[in-house]
C-alpha cells in the first residue's frame, strides 16, 4: 500500500537585508539565504535608501524594491538564480536614473503652506 506524503508548504521570506556586498534573506523555516549584490545589478546601483525600502509580495513569495522596480522570488534566490533582465533593458533604467541625481540637488520645492505664508506677508 503507497502513502502520499504531504508536502511541505514552500519557504516564504520574513526579512531582507543588505549586508555589505550580498543580499540576505531571512526565511520562516529557519533558514537564511545570500546571494551576491552584483546577481542583482538594480540592487547594485540602488542608493542605501532605496534599497532599505523593500516589502514583502505574495505573502513572502517575493520581495519588492519600489524605488528600484526589481522584484525577486524566494524560490529563484534558493535555486540560486540571478537576474534575468538583459544588459539592454539594464542599460535603458541606468540611464534613466541618471537625472535623479541632478534633482536631489534642486532646492526642495515650495509647498503650498509656505506659498500661503508668502502670500500673507505680502498684504
Amino acid at each position: 500500500m503507497r502513502t502520499s506524503r504531504p508536502e511541505a508548504p514552500a519557504p516564504s521570506a520574513l526579512r531582507a537585508r543588505i549586508v555589505n556586498d550580498a543580499l540576505v534573506v531571512d526565511l520562516n523555516d529557519g533558514r537564511t539565504v545570500t546571494a551576491p549584490l552584483a546577481w542583482y545589478p538594480r540592487l547594485l546601483h540602488a542608493t542605501a535608501r532605496e534599497r532599505r525600502r523593500w516589502r514583502l509580495i505574495g505573502n513572502g513569495e517575493g520581495i519588492h524594491w519600489p524605488a528600484v522596480d526589481e522584484d525577486l522570488s524566494v524560490e529563484g534566490l534558493l535555486a540560486g538564480r540571478p537576474s534575468a533582465e538583459s544588459q539592454a533593458s539594464f542599460k535603458k533604467w541606468l540611464e534613466g536614473r541618471r537625472p535623479l541625481a541632478n534633482k536631489r540637488m534642486q532646492p526642495p520645492r515650495e509647498t503650498a503652506r509656505v506659498r500661503r505664508a508668502r502670500r500673507r506677508a505680502r498684504g
